[in-house]
């Protein structure tokens, strides 16, 4: 069993193929592993073997408790045909991420589920009045379950791609806070998957001033330092302006118990 999965994840096959079953491996593991914060915010139940069981599942795989600098990143890739078009082509379809097209895709496909079916407006239901849904004959802890999951695969997404396409890294300082500009961007989106893809887009663009700012005209004569920490105090700035403005889900945080 052990060396069937070993084989799945880094046997044969060329860098792309093993380089998205990795990616795939890591965002199924993040959605398993969020079954026990779905313990926690959905039944109330603190599972405290789980950090022992992922310690254990890194020691049976590569022998030893930490992973190793990853060697192959996603790189560039440039879209056919309409990377040719004059202006626009070269600057957002040549040499460009396409991981980054691919959570754009998301955000969208995102907001059509949460916002135009049924599965979502039951999904918004359970976070705005459990109750409520509830009395409707909405299975409450399974929408929470179904949130908290799918929301661990886009979160394992996520940290897959930080860490096969920018930090090429996997240890304690791989995400670098960048976590908490994820909440500034759901907050300053409005717990809106695309007003969360536009935050996480203004982000991106300061993050990449500290990158691409010696190359610009008038910026390059502004210290690096001030530069990279610029997303940082864009982030407070967001937090601090727009906190008291973006409500979130009524029910967010709160375990729901059923009454009799």
């Amino acid at each position: 069993m052990k060396n069937s999965v070993q084989d799945f994840i880094f046997g044969d096959g060329n860098t792309m193929n093993r380089m998205f079953r990795q990616f795939s491996m890591g965002a199924v593991a993040m959605a398993i592993m969020q079954v026990a914060n779905a313990q926690v915010s959905v039944t109330n139940i603190v599972p405290m073997q789980i950090p022992g069981q992922g310690t254990e599942i890194r020691v049976m795989f590569n022998g030893k408790g930490q992973t190793d600098i990853i060697r192959q990143s996603f790189g560039y890739y440039n879209f056919p045909v309409i990377s040719k078009i004059p202006v626009i082509g070269q600057i957002f379809f040549t040499k460009t991420s396409l991981p980054a097209y691919v959570g754009i895709l998301l955000a969208i496909v995102a907001w059509f589920v949460v916002f135009k079916t049924s599965f979502g407006l039951r999904l918004r239901s359970v976070g705005e009045h459990p109750q409520a849904a509830d009395t409707l004959g909405i299975n409450v802890y399974k929408m929470r379950y179904a949130g908290v999951l799918l929301s661990g695969f886009f979160g394992g997404m996520g940290g897959a791609v930080l860490a096969q396409s920018i930090s090429l890294d996997f240890s304690v300082s791989t995400v670098a806070g960048q976590g908490f500009m994820a909440m500034a961007a759901m907050i300053f989106g409005k717990w809106n998957p695309l007003g969360a893809m536009g935050a996480a887009l203004f982000f991106g663009f300061a993050q990449s001033l500290a990158v691409i700012g010696g190359q610009i005209p008038y910026i390059n004569s502004i210290p690096s330092v001030f530069l990279q920490v610029a997303p940082y105090i864009i982030t407070i700035i967001v937090l601090v302006g727009f906190v008291g403005n973006s409500r979130g889900p009524a029910a967010n945080g709160t375990t729901y118990v059923k009454s009799k």
